[in-house]
């Protein structure tokens, strides 16, 4: 939010101010009070458009480069075109299509989410960046155990996304395999269908819950699942991560293409924390979020806006993709391709 109320401008200036962001958005160039009376469509006197600009530049909408008379749009001017100014088109059939078409149900997990960020890329001729699923939010589907030398034994998760994970753990004695067939067999049925927190906290209260009330294959499986969930290892298949793919379109911008701007924003590609960190704020929001310029808090990102929508399966939130690229972007065609993507991701996964 700009902290301005829509009715501290009035809507002629309001109007103004939509034109100069559309014409700036457009041509990356300041905007002068010739150029803006013709776009504008009023018959005003050069001397009122000049006015009403200096009005924009007092509120802080607009800024003056000194190296030009026109202006540029400030982060304020964009937050108050994105929330109340902003027209949204409507996503061409042929562009729904397309999308529907390269987020095939049927190919694994993994792929899926290199295909959203492609696709966003390619579709935006921006950045596409995609969450890879937060593992503790999805649902596990079967638990199987498979003996492997004296007390090691191979745990292999299938989530409800498809995807398999493997662990191998130490159990507390030796395991026959018709044993770990048992406990498998208990397990799945016990906690299939919850996320790997809520199983975690199962298993944790029912461990302390008094033994004589637990039959012993019910122990035996609440130790040997108390060990297959454990939290905190680098087999846990709940690591944060993302993929990206377009970063190279960020060059065709002038504003982002200076060496010390690229090699900001690349490294910040390499090194994830910061955009994870971004994409982890979007977890709870509700729809599409956009930050604009300084308001990710991040410097690196001070020229960019990043444009976010949570995806889900089963009604349940378990990553983000979104767009990132100059704060000049097309908002009007990006925000639907972003919110669209992020249905359809979900909905694939969900299917598999």
């Amino acid at each position: 939010m700009t902290g301005i109320p829509d009715n501290a401008i009035s809507e002629r200036a309001q109007h103004f101010l939509k034109v100069l962001i559309e014409r700036y958005i457009r041509d990356g160039h300041p905007v002068g009070s010739r150029t803006l009376a013709k776009d504008a469509g009023l018959d005003l006197s050069p001397a009122t458009i000049r006015n009403v600009l200096a009005d924009l530049e007092d509120l802080g909408f607009v800024a003056s480069p000194h190296t030009s008379a026109g202006r540029v749009p400030t982060v304020t001017g964009y937050r108050m075109f994105v929330d109340s100014l902003l027209s949204l088109k409507p996503l061409d059939q042929n562009l729904l299509r397309q999308v529907q078409k390269q987020l095939d149900m049927h190919e694994p997990p993994a792929d899926l989410v290199d295909s959203a960020s492609r696709l966003l890329s390619s579709l935006t001729h921006l950045a596409g960046v995609v969450m890879v699923p937060k593992h503790n939010q999805v649902k596990v589907k079967q638990i199987e155990f498979v003996p492997l030398s004296d007390v090691r034994v191979l745990t292999v998760i299938v989530t409800s996304t498809g995807e398999v994970f493997n662990r191998i753990i130490e159990t507390s004695r030796v395991f026959s395999r018709s044993e770990l067939e048992q406990l498998s067999n208990y397990i799945t049925s016990h906690y299939a269908g919850h996320d790997l927190e809520e199983i975690r906290s199962l298993v944790l209260r029912e461990m302390r819950e008094t033994k004589r009330n637990l039959d012993e294959l019910m122990v035996q499986a609440l130790e040997v699942a108390s060990a297959a969930f454990a939290s905190n290892d680098d087999t846990t298949p709940d690591q944060g991560d993302f993929v990206v793919a377009g970063q190279t379109n960020l060059m065709d911008f002038d504003e982002l293409a200076q060496m010390d701007s690229l090699r900001s924003l690349f490294n910040a590609f390499t090194e994830k924390q910061e955009i994870l960190h971004l994409l982890d704020r979007s977890l709870e929001a509700d729809g599409v979020q956009i930050f604009i310029g300084e308001e990710s808090g991040y410097v690196t990102l001070k020229d960019c806006s990043v444009i976010t929508s949570p995806y889900q399966i089963d009604s349940e939130v378990v990553g983000v993709l979104g767009v990132i690229g100059p704060t000049r972007m097309p908002y009007d065609r990006v925000i639907p391709i972003v919110d669209i993507t992020a249905k359809l991701l979900g909905s694939a996964l969900a299917s598999r």
